[in-house]
């Protein structure tokens, strides 16, 4: 019984106090890193983005292929791919935090994390397919 962890009862006295801790200190820290982080990564690659876009504007699907099979286009868009579906999954933890708790947080926080693999390994094997085997 003493390795259960028991759900803290939050009042105005527990909020007013500097010392009360509402969970994992390391964990909070290192989400809130990430989170900036890919933020910031994000809003550097936008610009990368936008001239990915406005470069495939209007052509056909072999100029398509033929754009992000070049390596400088295709990996570092495999990268932000990456970077994004990890931002991703930080933004919905914070969601999913404020309205869910216990067996039902955990369930809905794997089936999120399952679903950024999912969006990350398909959209990365689909890029690197058309940047090493066209």
């Amino acid at each position: 019984m003493g390795s259960m962890m028991r759900e803290q009862v939050i009042t105005r006295d527990v909020v007013a106090n500097p010392k009360s801790v509402y969970g994992d200190k390391k964990a909070s820290t290192r989400h809130f890193i990430t989170q900036r982080l890919t933020g910031a990564i994000n809003v550097v690659f936008i610009g990368f983005l936008i001239f990915v876009v406005v470069r495939l504007a209007g052509q056909d699907r072999a100029d398509m292929v033929e754009t992000l099979g070049n390596g400088w286009v295709g990996i570092p868009l495999a990268a932000l791919l990456l970077i994004v579906t990890v931002h991703m999954r930080n933004g919905m933890r914070d969601t999913l935090e404020d309205y869910f708790h216990g067996r039902t947080y955990s369930l809905y926080m794997m089936l999120n994390t399952l679903f950024c693999i999912i969006i990350a390994v398909a959209g990365v094997a689909s890029i690197l397919k058309l940047v090493f085997w066209g």
